[in-house]
């Protein structure tokens, strides 16, 4: 900011200050006016049913069984291009080999690939994984940002610069975009957190690792973002487990709900992209894990003796906004579709506890476990719910990545360069299937006016 930007900040203070009054006194929808029109507000209705408005083959979510009519819930199912995540999870594991890029092929050609197909796509993405000459330096170097989700969203958009058919929605070239993206994300990530480390931090050591064309996704983004370069067979393989649990998660979500809304009028990869990183950098969407983090720091600093009693004595005071940030949210429990399970986070919350063991977390992955157990309990009972409340993904997810040695600036980018897969596979199918805006309608409830002249208005 420079003094004659900090300077207006000071002269029109007061005044933007009483517009804003204006604002909210002239924006007046209640909810009882959601009731009145039948708005499904949030596009879900009101037993927390989505609103259809779409139709996609790349990936479901489940959680509700049809019977006789009625709806029972049932533990969460997360399948992509039909297959269950929780198999595809479980195979890699066992063959002992790394899965995000089969999963990137599968959500993005509907088909598990082959072998040699998977050895192919692998070896492409190796290929895709490179910034174009001078970027680091005239774009990530020159600009750096605290935030990485907004560096995420300027490089993005950046990259539009240095693309020969940038506006060509042809399938092909829109897969080489995208193909170019999934590789891209770690390196444009892991940079732009280290160049802001090196501006602003007293060490004044700035490390750009190379990628390495016999590492998968996941090792070379502890490559990247490693001084040493150094990391566990274990810290790789969970953190793939990350990247193919976030990789999709139907077309309802926020962030792919904007990108097949962009996508729809016919923009560019790019700016769709940049759409979608905006979307997920929501608290309410992707920033969910870190508020986790410092929930569970709090109870840590506040509950020195952490017996199931004292942990539920401390989160009835978070419900009843009297503890942590007051807001009377017990952040990473519960999920808006989601009813008895989230098989995400039944999948993580083994490898987190493989991972603590390696870590000697134990103890802490033991408070994760308690919180979750007593919140769920304490939730249902204060909202009387006849249905379960469980932890979702991301109550485990930013306590993986501070195993992992990641830095908190990156817990949602880490999201984004796994979620790029399935922007990528949604964006093709909106323009394969879609050929409509996607326009849905606002009703307007204010009564006409007469327009008055400006000599006459008081």
């Amino acid at each position: 900011m420079d003094f004659n930007e900090a300077n207006l900040i000071v002269k029109y203070s007061q005044r933007i200050s009483e517009l804003s009054e204006l604002t909210k006194e002239n924006n007046n929808i209640t909810p009882e006016m959601y009731e009145k029109y039948d708005v499904k507000r949030g596009l879900r209705d009101k037993n927390g049913k989505g609103v259809l408005c779409g139709l996609t083959e790349i990936s479901e979510v489940t959680s509700w069984q049809t019977e006789n009519g009625g709806r029972t819930p049932i533990p969460g199912v997360l399948c992509y291009r039909g297959y269950n995540v929780k198999d595809i999870v479980g195979s890699c594991v066992r063959e002992n080999r790394f899965g995000f890029e089969e999963t990137a092929y599968l959500l993005l050609f509907g088909a598990l690939p082959s072998a040699d197909e998977l050895t192919q796509f692998s070896e492409m993405l190796s290929e895709f994984r490179v910034l174009p000459r001078n970027f680091v330096r005239d774009v990530i170097m020159k600009s750096p940002s605290k935030d990485m989700m907004n560096m995420l969203a300027r490089c993005v958009l950046n990259l539009y610069s240095y693309d020969p058919d940038p506006d060509n929605i042809l399938l092909s070239n829109v897969l080489r975009q995208s193909l170019s993206l999934i590789a891209a994300f770690p390196l444009i990530a892991a940079y732009s957190y280290r160049a802001y480390r090196y501006y602003s931090s007293s060490d004044g050591s700035l490390i750009i690792h190379k990628p390495r064309a016999e590492y998968s996704h996941a090792q070379n983004i502890l490559h990247v973002l490693r001084k040493d370069s150094e990391f566990t067979d274990l810290e790789a393989k969970v953190l793939d487990v990350c990247l193919i649990l976030h990789a999709d998660h139907g077309g309802g979500n926020a962030s792919t709900f904007t990108t097949h809304l962009a996508t729809s009028t016919g923009t560019d990869t790019y700016s769709s992209t940049a759409a979608s990183l905006g979307s997920l950098k929501g608290p309410k969407h992707g920033g969910a894990n870190i508020k986790v983090m410092q929930m569970l720091q709090n109870i840590k600093d506040n509950v020195k003796n952490p017996t199931e009693k004292n942990i539920e004595d401390y989160v009835r005071k978070i419900l009843a906004k009297k503890a942590f940030d007051r807001t009377g949210l017990v952040y990473g429990i519960g999920h808006a579709i989601y009813t008895v399970s989230d098989p995400r986070a039944e999948v993580l919350k083994i490898y987190a506890g493989k991972l603590a063991h390696e870590k000697g977390k134990e103890e802490e992955f033991e408070l994760y476990n308690s919180v979750a157990k007593v919140a769920s309990r304490l939730i249902c009972e204060q909202k009387k719910l006849d249905k379960p409340v469980n932890p979702n993904v991301d109550f485990y997810s930013g306590f993986v990545y501070s195993m992992l040695n990641l830095p908190e600036a990156l817990y949602t980018p880490l999201f984004a360069i796994a979620r790029i897969a399935g922007w990528s596979a949604h964006r093709m199918e909106e323009l394969a299937c879609g050929g409509k805006i996607i326009r849905p309608a606002y009703e307007c409830v204010i009564d006409r006016r007469k327009y008055v002249p400006l000599k006459d208005r008081k």
